[in-house]
């Protein structure tokens, strides 16, 4: 007869081998531990992302005329870059200003501008794409096939953000210059796709492409984006959830799942940025009108499908009066052992764009940019 000599801690083995292979499992059988993430790391991650400190405005809009909104930082060699997006009545259009320091920052001009009779005619709110979103990590946009991407809100009707809009994509060679960037004829997402979703068939607004760098989706390149569908609240209101799209190529896109990734089915979610502190995926992104007024949440992820949001207090909320309406649209960096925490706010400056930080920058002159 055969006898197995097994080790006094097969048990313990057993059980570890089976724990590697459910973590292993895709997307389609993950385990609970991959979709979940704990109320401690949970807490973890509000303490290392949370930024106390309100600076105050960093960007203006030139006149009372006009509205500046949605900030996307970035980093090439030793300057920092910011595009951000101008409304002045008729539609959106995309800028550049520059930075040594990010506190402040100077306008170099127009990347996406109004045009005549194309789809996007009226609406070009631009995001660049493929930033490193390693948590302090370069920050640095990479190229594909030696140029630079971007995706924007675009439409052809005049108005705040106005008509049924989709989502445009560009590119450039030179990312630092407030040249004009190379759009593509045609949206690379609309609402009227024939694999449109419940939520995303009315309009889509905002996006951010990033990269899986290692590969947990199954694709290169992902964007998550914020939309609205055509399904009514409680209240007859429409609402704007966080979805996401899939690419193996960047022009060509189809939605992923069959339900959006962050949603309260009333009020906005929405104007995703991803970041990755250690093995851990973080999302911030706005809610508005779920409860009073606009505001900043976080979400967590190990394997950006399957998103853990913060229950706790927000990251950001009004409390000036440069902010007393809205506190919201984030972009979040760190950098130099600071937490650098731009949004959108709306009181009595207007529209404008500003900065919470996770030290008193106001009193510590000791920073370096």
């Amino acid at each position: 007869m055969l006898k197995i000599h097994l080790p006094s801690n097969w048990i313990s083995c057993l059980l570890s081998v089976t724990v590697l292979c459910a973590m292993a499992c895709d997307h389609n059988g993950a385990s609970k531990s991959q979709r979940v993430v704990s109320i401690e790391t949970m807490n973890t991650v509000f303490e290392t992302v949370r930024t106390p400190h309100k600076y105050g405005i960093v960007l203006a809009p030139p006149d009372s005329t006009k509205m500046v909104d949605s900030p996307t930082i970035f980093r090439v060699d030793n300057t920092w870059y910011m595009t951000y997006i101008v409304f002045d009545g008729k539609g959106y259009e995309t800028w550049l200003a520059e930075s040594a320091d990010l506190l402040h920052w100077d306008t170099k001009g127009r990347i996406l501008s109004f045009t005549d009779t194309t789809w996007d005619a009226s609406q070009k709110a631009g995001y660049v794409s493929l930033i490193d979103i390693e948590w302090g990590g370069t920050y640095q946009p990479r190229q594909q096939n030696g140029r630079y991407w971007l995706s924007y809100l675009g439409g052809s009707s005049q108005g705040y953000e106005a008509g049924q809009l989709g989502i445009g994509l560009a590119s450039t060679e030179d990312i630092t210059e407030p040249l004009e960037w190379t759009r593509n004829p045609t949206p690379i997402l609309s609402a009227s796709d024939a694999d449109a979703r419940w939520y995303d068939n009315l309009t889509i607004y905002k996006s951010l492409i990033i990269e899986d760098t290692e590969g947990v989706t199954g694709h290169p390149y992902l964007m998550y984006y914020n939309a609205k569908g055509r399904e009514k609240d409680a209240n007859g209101e429409g609402f704007e959830s966080i979805a996401m799209a899939v690419s193996d190529d960047l022009e060509n896109w189809k939605r992923y799942g069959e339900q959006p990734l962050i949603t309260m089915h009333q009020g906005i979610c929405g104007d995703a940025q991803i970041t990755k502190i250690n093995d851990l995926y973080v999302m911030f992104y706005f809610g508005a009108f779920w409860r009073p007024g606009a505001f900043e949440r976080f979400a967590c992820s190990y394997d950006l499908i399957h998103w853990t949001p913060w229950e706790g207090e927000d990251l950001i909320a009004p409390s000036e009066p440069y902010d007393k309406q809205f506190a919201h649209k984030p972009w979040v960096i760190k950098w130099n052992d600071v937490v650098y925490h731009f949004y959108n706010a709306v009181g009595d400056q207007g529209r404008v764009i500003v900065l919470a930080t996770s030290k008193d920058l106001r009193t510590d002159t000791t920073l370096e940019p």
